[in-house]
């Protein structure tokens, strides 16, 4: 049989079908139409444009594998955490989705803060407030547009409103939840203390399941969408970290991930809700029924060099052709191209440092106002040396976590790279050389669908467990080992890295 992923990105929809060896059958995506910035600082998207991108791609995965609706045993979701979908008694969408990297809630994350006491909220949700967490978009909704949340029937996360419009349930998983601030992580279930506080009725809420489970069932209107067939499973799934790490197989205690996309992750599988008292890192409900995770993030990874690719031009610095004023391009792709250019520059890039905050900062700052910054250029120093520190510099800020990680005394075994961070030969050797730690690349690095896929089929019974199920079908492909010459540089750097952010902080308070 076969199982199908879905993962509801930020920037499109992403369906996979996968047979009971683990063995990819066929993929398709189809971008989303719609993104706002309103304000500085706001992100918002059209959930119905989700659920235009979520047929579209099964669809097309479904024609691309020749497979019929039957062959598909059952389905399973992954999607972007932390944004508010907000439905009417209709079930018709109030407003546009509040995402999860708008940072419009901070007054609300501090009304929070002042409310429970930071140590309590804590305590209760093994989190801090943060902008990017559910239940401070919703009380920024219920405070400044008092209209809308008159309308408000029920709240979803955005995989979870593309199920509800697949099968007609109302679901979400642990995982996913605990991205809300509205769950009891440790004792998974909502937390009645937070929302008896805030005034967050559980009747808002959809029901609870854990991420392999079966929650409903493609409906008739689903089908018609989707091209799938009536009645097929579908499960909870979980948000797109907890299905990653279960795609790269990390599943048990000592196993973690680094993950360079858009953002990056840092996650570790768990035994106990590990909690950092200073909440510097996220502490979930995994996807795996009885374990947790903690996780840190790092707001602006691939980010980073997305906007230096953006803004300075990704075109080889080449060589100028007579009566030519610009240097000829080839057609390159242009990451492709800054890793050549870095290549040829030493580990340290020259004393150049890039800290990555273009988008605030998570761990270990907590900060939505921190900036990033370009420090300790010279004369000296290239094209290539700024490129490479850019990567250095993402490294340093997810080695933040590993950090973190040492002083809670969670164990660190294996360390699997995933995203394009894990794509780039330069950027797996600089994660290697800062992490102090060989890193792994898995055979099939398909990010969170195929995590998603790998639920599906443990929900139709094809493995007795999610664990059983990466052992199954989730393979090392490649180690690389640290440089001893160039860790003892990048360790000697990341001493550097951590002292400039108090001195911007303290700089912009002047």
């Amino acid at each position: 049989m076969n199982y199908l992923g879905i993962d509801v990105g930020t920037g499109g929809t992403r369906a996979l079908v996968m047979d009971e060896r683990g063995v990819v059958v066929a993929s398709a995506s189809s971008e989303h139409e719609n993104f706002a910035s309103p304000q500085p600082g706001w992100a918002e998207q059209d959930p119905q444009d989700w659920w235009r991108a979520c047929g579209d791609a099964v669809k097309q995965a479904l024609q691309t594998s020749g497979l019929r609706a039957d062959d598909i045993a059952c389905v399973g979701f992954s999607g972007q955490m932390h944004g508010a979908v907000l439905l009417d008694a209709a079930d018709e969408v109030v407003r546009p989705a509040i995402i999860w990297c708008d940072q419009r809630s901070e007054a609300q994350s501090r009304e929070l803060e002042e409310m429970f006491g930071r140590d309590t909220l804590i305590r209760l949700t093994c989190n801090p407030p943060l902008t990017n967490f559910t239940l401070t978009k919703l009380l920024w909704v219920r405070e400044t547009e008092p209209k809308n949340w008159a309308r408000v029937a029920h709240v979803m996360l955005p995989k979870d409103y593309v199920r509800f419009r697949l099968t007609g349930e109302r679901a979400v998983d642990m995982a996913d939840a605990s991205g809300t601030l509205l769950l009891d992580v440790t004792n998974r279930r909502w937390s009645s203390e937070v929302m008896s506080r805030t005034g967050i009725g559980e009747n808002l809420l959809p029901a609870l399941f854990e991420s392999p489970e079966v929650c409903g069932k493609v409906s008739a209107a689903g089908a018609e969408a989707t091209g799938l067939r009536v009645g097929t499973p579908v499960v909870a799934g979980a948000g797109d970290q907890a299905a990653g790490a279960v795609g790269m197989g990390i599943a048990r205690a000592g196993a973690v991930s680094a993950t360079i996309g858009t953002s990056g992750v840092v996650f570790a599988s768990t035994d106990r809700p590990a909690l950092d008292p200073a909440g510097r890192l996220h502490t979930f409900c995994h996807a795996i029924p009885g374990r947790w995770h903690v996780m840190g993030v790092t707001q602006a990874a691939g980010l980073s060099l997305r906007w230096y690719r953006d803004q300075f031009g990704a075109a080889s610095p080449g060589v100028k052709k007579p009566g030519c004023p610009e240097p000829e391009k080839d057609g390159r792709d242009p990451y492709d191209i800054f890793a050549g250019e870095a290549s040829s520059t030493p580990a340290g890039s020259l004393g150049a440092f890039w800290v990555p905050y273009l988008m605030g900062e998570r761990t270990p700052h907590l900060d939505p106002n921190a900036r990033a910054a370009l420090v300790g250029l010279t004369a000296s120093h290239t094209r290539a040396h700024v490129i490479r520190a850019i990567m250095e510099g993402v490294a340093f800020s997810l080695k933040d976590s590993f950090t973190i990680f040492d002083e809670m005394k969670i164990p660190v075994t294996s360390i699997r790279l995933g995203g394009g961070g894990a794509r780039s030969p330069l950027w797996r050797q600089i994660q290697a050389d800062v992490y102090g730690h060989e890193v792994e690349i898995v055979a099939a690095e398909e990010g969170a669908a195929y995590g998603a896929a790998i639920l599906a089929g443990t929900g139709a019974g094809a493995w007795s467990s999610v664990e059983q199920a990466c052992d199954a079908v989730v393979s090392v492909a490649k180690t690389i080992a640290p440089s001893a010459k160039d860790s003892a540089t990048m360790q000697g750097a990341y001493k550097t890295y951590r002292k400039i952010y108090p001195a911007l902080r303290q700089a912009a308070k002047a």
